[in-house]
């Protein structure tokens, strides 16, 4: 971890981190209490989660890093088993705060409460089921916003997966993103709430506020969220009709046998891989054999190395249709892992004075690797690669050296 954490502060992050803080901070209005700069090294120690159900096949995942960021903010929460209803529905979510973690918190916590709350011992799907989402999240916001400090800032997206025997419902209000991956395919994909979407800025100038910089009153960049309330005063207006809004949009999907998993993710996710790309990775990873857990931290690391400079959480959710171990699969992974190394070796070995380990990521990123992991490239074995490297020298002090 040492090494793949000096290999992301050689990769340039750091300079680009800086960067990106002075011109956050110079070219837009911050929203209010959210973290002034970025650190000068990555925090990538991860905070892992799992579990699988009674109910066949259904397993999750999940795990959440700090990354460039001054402070982590991101929650989430997994209920295998809803009280009340009978087997096979489950929760899960992916809150993303800013200006603090509270409100991201509060969701993680009392955002299942209010959705069992509103679903009542018998919905009728899908109809009741889509009401009662939208309903708990604007029941839940009335609740953090009776507890908010008055004229605090702060907010959080939320995306939810709401998990019936017949149907897959998902929840979302702001960036934070969920997709559905079927017969080896993305299926559907959540939209992100933009303040410049025609539906969104309409409901905004209605709210008597303006769209600036792609952003709410210059300042916001999602138009939906839990708290934000400085944004939820608009006067005779209904809660899900202000300048913010913590309705959700709801999807409900008929669950079919070709389904294979949910990922559901912090827009730092998906700053850094598509879906498609995300989609791939994943399903690569499966047939490995690979936990949903440690799938998710692999994952995490990928977009740490690609670049992304935000916390990050990420949750799989498993079906029976997933895709399994693959004994084809595992032997060509193990093969590239050793063709990895050995190119490692050469690259350190062969040099009149041995290159410091971003000079060895560099020169293999610009090989043509076959076999590398769809979706991650060479980005995903940044691990093994800085692993590798670090058996190579003959002290830790050494290593640090040629940073």
């Amino acid at each position: 971890m040492a090494a793949f954490a000096r290999l992301l502060e050689r990769l340039g992050w750091s300079g680009r981190a800086q960067e990106a803080a002075e011109q956050e901070a110079e070219a837009e209005r911050r929203v209010p209490g959210e973290p002034g700069g970025l650190l000068a090294a990555p925090r990538c120690s991860q905070r892992l989660h799992a579990g699988a159900a009674t109910a066949p096949g259904l397993r999750f995942g999940a795990s959440a890093v700090q990354g460039w960021r001054a402070r982590m903010e991101d929650a989430h929460c997994a209920r295998l088993t809803l009280p009340g209803l009978p087997s096979g529905w489950a929760f899960f979510a992916v809150l993303d705060g800013h200006g603090g973690a509270r409100a991201a918190r509060f969701g993680a916590r009392h955002l299942p409460g209010h959705v069992l709350g509103e679903l009542g011992p018998a919905p009728r799907e899908p109809g009741d089921v889509r009401r009662a989402l939208r309903g708990a999240f604007l029941r839940a916001d009335a609740h953090l916003r009776a507890l908010w400090p008055r004229s605090d800032p702060g907010g959080s997206t939320a995306v939810a997966l709401l998990v019936s025997p017949s149907f897959l419902y998902l929840a979302h209000c702001g960036d934070s993103r969920a997709l559905l991956s079927r017969s080896g395919s993305v299926a559907f994909c959540t939209e992100d709430h933009r303040p410049h979407r025609p539906r969104e800025r309409e409901r905004i100038h209605d709210a008597g506020g303006t769209v600036r910089r792609r952003r709410v009153e210059g300042s916001l960049a999602v138009s939906r969220a839990l708290g934000d309330f400085a944004y939820k005063q608009a006067p005779g207006r209904p809660p899900e009709l202000q300048l913010v809004s913590a309705e959700p949009e709801v999807a409900a999907l008929a669950r079919q046998a070709e389904d294979e998993f949910v990922l559901l993710a912090s827009d730092g996710v998906w700053d850094a891989l598509s879906g498609a790309d995300l989609a791939g990775l994943v399903a690569s990873r499966l047939r490995l054999g690979v936990a949903p857990e440690q799938l998710c931290a692999q994952l995490l690391d990928t977009c740490l190395c690609k670049g992304s400079l935000d916390n990050m959480t990420c949750m799989v959710v498993c079906f029976p249709g997933a895709p399994g171990p693959c004994e084809e699969a595992i032997r060509r992974e193990m093969a590239l892992d050793e063709v990895l190394s050995r190119k490692v070796a050469e690259l350190y070995l062969s040099a009149q004075e041995p290159p410091c380990l971003n000079t060895v990521f560099r020169t293999l990123e610009s090989e043509d690797i076959p076999g590398l992991p769809p979706g991650g490239g060479l980005h995903s074995k940044a691990t093994v690669i800085a692993e590798a490297y670090s058996k190579l020298c003959q002290t830790p002090e050494e290593c640090q050296e040629k940073k």
